[in-house]
């Protein structure tokens, strides 16, 4: 007879393979992970160029959400999150992008104590299988592959060249812990393939005999008995089913998902759970609060020639590209598109960077412009990495089929259009540099350059759309709005954590992704009650000796 597991995560996206994988290393625990979605079979997850169809494809639930006054009405207002084995990291671009130190100090600040960046950054260089880096901020021996771009289009240098023509200056690496300035980013990549989380940590778990993958399962609500969670309802074939946990749940079901979980299961504000009949377990009114995400928008520009990858939708040239990746594994197949960036100020005044920039060699990748005049163009995305706008998420209803109500109040407060608006500014002064003159024809989104203060606002309020880096709503602290404590758990009751970017008290400054993981590789210490110096102590000598600094 088969026994129930210790441990029920739900959630198979990054953190939750993270944490699957780390405790499953154990061969007394046994692990039973939960995913809504399928495996991570389909092809194109693991090319790192065709992010771009799985991005956009089944492989996502979609969530509608309510725009605020503050912006311009959208045909298509959405919010999504990947619904597959390995979440985001199998669908993202793959930037590997950890913020900056004072993001974590400002959550220990806040009552995550533990979280400052010297807790954290052991975490980070835990899960981090560097190609290039190895030392004080970075580790090339762990599971989660970190590369350079195995291929940069010619395009990306130029630009660079015009980013430190327009004053930013050169930075060999954006998680030194100094962000400012342009440089190429890199990637979750190994070996030319994607390193998703699900590759990093449930490939080397699959066959455990103390771990059972579950997908295409859908949590239902959490089971309690009093105050303590006990198991996990969820359907599979369309059949309902309890499972029960020896020691403890754990949502990883990301910053969407786990809040609404959380409130069908009657955790949450008492009068909201009350207002849809739900038997209360917890209040807890903090659930759901203090959304977050970052705000982005692109300008296109069409090119005078040939030049980046939009060459590569005619058919000899996407033959060329396979081929030479099939024979040498190079070439632009392994390219994630968004091959450099940079970090720089608004006039916010803020004292890190709160402006993030992606370049992308091709015509509208994150604007779902299919050509541009002479069907060569290129992409410059601008992100404000600081947004004050907060937002919450609730229930529509008690069925656990319908869609949780989001009203996220995107720009709600002035300093993020502002931040947006400086942002277009900057992008412009870039493309008008000379080294880019040959290259770049004209404009197209913008169609005309963006002068006065009042066409940057229309711009923004036009153009600008979620980031997909949702995050916040369980956070973590000591206060009365605190969903979870330092530990992850899940106050007010027992046998309950949470471990997925909703615990974030704040956003970090860049892209999720390695953050998330980082948090799984912490919540197994949890667990585990160690510390991260005691799991260095565990950690097999070969390995453990290439970790010092």
């Amino acid at each position: 007879m088969r026994r129930n597991p210790d441990y029920i995560i739900v959630g198979g996206g990054s953190t939750g393979c993270a944490l699957a994988g780390r405790l499953t290393e154990d061969a007394d625990t046994h692990v039973t992970l939960f995913e809504q979605g399928p495996p991570d079979r389909n092809p194109w997850i693991h090319l790192p160029v065709t992010y771009y169809k799985v991005c956009k494809g089944p492989l996502l639930s979609r969530y509608s959400y309510e725009r605020s006054a503050e912006q311009a009405p959208a045909d298509d207002p959405t919010m999504i999150q990947a619904r597959v084995l390995g979440g985001g990291s199998s669908v993202n671009a793959m930037l590997y992008v950890r913020g900056v130190p004072d993001d974590y100090d400002g959550w220990a600040a806040r009552g995550a104590d533990g979280w400052s960046y010297a807790d954290v950054l052991p975490y980070f260089k835990r899960a981090e299988g560097n190609n290039r880096f190895h030392g004080a901020a970075h580790n090339s021996q762990g599971p989660l592959g970190v590369s350079d771009a195995r291929y940069i289009d010619p395009l990306t240098r130029v630009w660079l060249q015009a980013s430190q023509q327009a004053g930013l200056p050169y930075n060999p690496d954006f998680n030194s812990g100094e962000q400012s300035g342009v440089g190429l980013y890199q990637v979750t990549t190994r070996d030319g393939r994607r390193s998703s989380a699900a590759v990093a940590y449930i490939r080397p778990a699959t066959g455990r005999p103390n771990f059972d993958l579950r997908t295409n399962c859908r949590a239902r609500r959490i089971l309690f008995d009093g105050q303590r969670a006990i198991g996990v309802e969820f359907i599979e074939r369309g059949v309902r089913h309890h499972l029960m946990a020896e020691r403890e749940v754990i949502l990883s079901a990301g910053a969407i998902a786990t809040p609404h979980l959380l409130l069908l299961s009657g955790i949450g504000p008492a009068d909201h759970l009350g207002a849809h009949n739900i038997p209360i377990v917890s209040d807890l009114p903090g659930v759901g609060q203090n959304y977050q995400d970052h705000m982005e928008m692109s300008l296109v520009y069409s090119l005078s020639d040939a030049y980046g990858y939009d060459k590569y939708k005619k058919p000899w040239w996407a033959a060329k590209a396979g081929l030479e990746y099939l024979l040498f594994r190079s070439g632009p197949v392994t390219s994630n598109v968004a091959e450099a960036g940079g970090f720089w100020w608004s006039s916010n005044g803020t004292a890190n960077p709160d402006i993030q920039l992606f370049f992308l060699a091709g015509a509208g990748v994150e604007e779902g412009v299919d050509s541009v005049p002479g069907g060569n163009g290129c992409t410059i995305s601008v992100s404000q990495t600081r947004p004050k706008s907060r937002g919450f998420i609730e229930l529509a209803g008690a069925d656990s089929g319908l869609q949780p109500r989001i009203v996220p109040n995107y720009l709600t407060h002035p300093d993020d259009i502002r931040c947006l608006a400086d942002g277009a500014r900057l992008v412009q002064d870039i493309m008008k540099q000379p080294v880019l003159s040959r290259y770049v024809d004209q404009g197209h989104i913008p169609a005309r350059p963006l002068s006065t203060p009042a066409d940057f606002d229309t711009f923004v309020r036009s153009q600008a759309h979620p980031g997909l880096h949702p995050c916040g709503t369980c956070r973590m602290g000591n206060d009365p709005m605190a969903v979870v404590d330092p530990k992850l758990r899940v106050r007010g009751v027992e046998g309950l954590r949470i471990a997925d970017a909703s615990v974030m008290p704040d956003v970090i400054s860049g892209n999720l992704n390695s953050v998330v993981i980082m948090i799984g590789e912490k919540a197994a210490d949890l667990l585990r009650n160690r510390s991260s110096a005691e799991q260095a102590v565990a950690t097999p000598a070969r390995i453990c000796s290439t970790l010092k600094d």
